[in-house]
Order: C-alpha cells, then structure tokens, then sequence
C-alpha cells in the first residue's frame, strides 16, 4: 500500500486509544452514579481481562500476563497488517480499531494495575457488566472484520486460483517454518534463562531464601513466560508459512509456465502476485514469450516460402 493508505490505516487505531485514555481520565472523577435513562456511569475497577475475565488470577500472574499479551497481541497485528495480501481498508481499519481498544485498556493495567471501566446499560433487575469505550471499541473492530471478510472473503481465499493452499512445496516450507520456529523458539529460551535468573537472585538478595516468595513471583512467572513462548512459536511458524509461500509460490508459477511451453501451450503472460519475492521472473518470462514468438514467425515464414516454391527442400534437392 501507498504511505497516505497506511496513514488512514494506522490512524484508527491512534484515535481509539486516544479516545479511550480520555473518557477515563474524565471517568475517574465520578463520586456517584449518573444514569441517562439505560445508560450509567458509575466507576468501576476492573482487575481482570475484558467484562472482568481472570479477575480471580494471581495479580502477579494477571497484570504481567495481560500486559504482556497486550504487546504480543500488538506485535501480531503489525504481521498482520505487513502480510495481508489484499489492501481492504475495511479489514485493516477494522483491525487498527480492536487493537486500539486492547492498547487502552493495556496501559491502563501497566500504568494502575487494572483497568478503568465506567459504562453500564439496562435496568436495576437486567444490566450488563461494567465495560468501557475500549471495550465498545473492539466490538466495532470485530464487526468491520467480521464484515471485509464477509464481502472480500474471496479476494482472500480466490475460487479459482491453483496457489491458494499455502503448502506450494510442502518440503521446502516445512524447512523453512521450522528453521524459523526453531530460531524464535533460541531467542525465547536465553530471555528465559536470563530473566528467571535475574529474577530469582534479586529476590533471594531482597528477601533471603524464602521459598514461598520465590514460588510465588517464580511460579506464575515461569507459566507466563511459557504460553507466550508457545504462542510466539505458533506466530513465527505461521508468519514463516505465508513467508515461504511468497518464496515457493512464484517458483511454482513459473514451473507451471515452462511446463506449459513444452506441453505445446501458448505462452501465456506471467505475473507474479503483489508481494511475492522473485519479480525478476516476469522480466525472464516476457523475454522468453518474444523469443518464442521470434522463433514461431521464423518458421512460419520459411513454410510460406516452401509453398510459393512448389516442392520442400528435398524435393528440390533431388531434382537438382
């Protein structure tokens, strides 16, 4: 995409954020409730995920782990946004939107350890939990998701389009994703090692060797650290899947076009999709289409010449 393109992008996202970190700061002044009609604003903190999920958690576990995720999560969305093959402003918009929202209520638990909810809909006898506009805010980025996929869902996933399984080469993408976990999965294990142990001995020099205070910083820790390194080797093995498919997948094009020379086809015009490596094979298929047109008129024209002369060469031969 263009930069303008990527700034339209990449401006929900900033809105929402900013938006949400307003209507708390003006949230966290409220003394008593101020209802208008269903709507109620009454302030709430909420130590647990969106609604009040995992409130009941360790807090050490739950602030570090949400927090944590909220940056994974980020990380993940900027993959997303570099390897969508389409341009889909309402889908990227609509992922700019929920991450914005997740980004709220992130700093929100770094910077207080809970986040600030301050929005309740209904009645005294039926009313929904606690949320806040980032929460409302994600729900609007899960609907222009849910809605791009919906009417582009085949510019995604094209009907008639022999390369849309990712597994081109099955061989040399398993390679790839592999060495690619494989690196990810290293660098995760020495942040391991180098964090718990750093960890532990500023404990231990802090409160001696107390082994019911390490367990409780070094436990939920270790389980931390553990699920974001699973999930940071399902990212990199999925990123080095769509990687490798823009690698395998023009060599695969390309195959199938020199195939299709031999077999006696027409050479067709070959393209190579909008973000795959290898675009040079455009250049090296163009020229070999106008060689073998080159070739295709040379012969057609000794023929023409053949048959205003009235017999072929050994014919003429032997005559002579």
């Amino acid at each position: 995409m263009k930069k303008r393109e990527w700034l339209i992008v990449i401006f929900p996202l900033l809105v929402t954020w900013l938006f949400d970190r307003v209507t708390k700061l003006w949230a966290a002044d409220i003394t008593a409730v101020k209802s208008y009609g269903p709507l109620h604003f009454v302030l709430h903190h909420n130590h647990g995920a969106m609604l009040g999920l995992f409130s009941d958690l360790p807090s050490v576990l739950r602030i570090v782990s949400l927090s944590t995720g909220g940056a994974f999560l980020l990380c993940t969305y900027a993959l997303i946004q570099y390897l969508l093959p389409i341009k889909s402003l309402t889908l990227r918009t609509g992922l700019s939107i929920l991450i914005g929202g997740i980004l709220g209520n992130v700093a929100d638990r770094i910077a207080w350890g809970y986040v600030v909810d301050f929005i309740v809909v209904g009645t005294p006898s039926l009313s929904s939990p606690a949320f806040n506009i980032a929460d409302a805010l994600q729900w609007v980025g899960y609907g222009l998701i849910v809605l791009a996929i919906i009417r582009e869902g085949e510019l995604l996933w094209p009907e008639n389009n022999s390369r849309k399984k990712f597994w081109v080469n099955l061989s040399f993408q398993l390679k790839y994703c592999i060495l690619m976990m494989a690196v990810g999965l290293s660098l995760t294990l020495i942040s391991l090692v180098f964090s718990y142990t750093y960890l532990r001995v500023t404990i231990t020099e802090l409160v001696g060797s107390n082994q019911f205070l390490l367990n409780k910083f070094l436990v939920p820790y270790v389980i931390t650290f553990t699920i974001i390194c699973i999930a940071f080797c399902m990212i990199t093995f999925a990123v080095g899947k769509v990687l490798s498919h823009r690698i395998a997948g023009p060599i695969y094009a390309f195959e199938r076009y020199i195939n299709g020379i031999f077999a006696g086809e027409n050479a067709r015009v070959f393209k190579v999709r909008k973000g795959d490596e290898f675009k040079e094979l455009e250049q090296l298929a163009a020229e070999i289409s106008k060689r073998l047109a080159v070739i295709k008129s040379e012969r057609t024209v000794n023929v023409v010449e053949f048959s205003d002369s009235g017999s072929d060469p050994d014919t003429k031969a032997q005559n002579e």
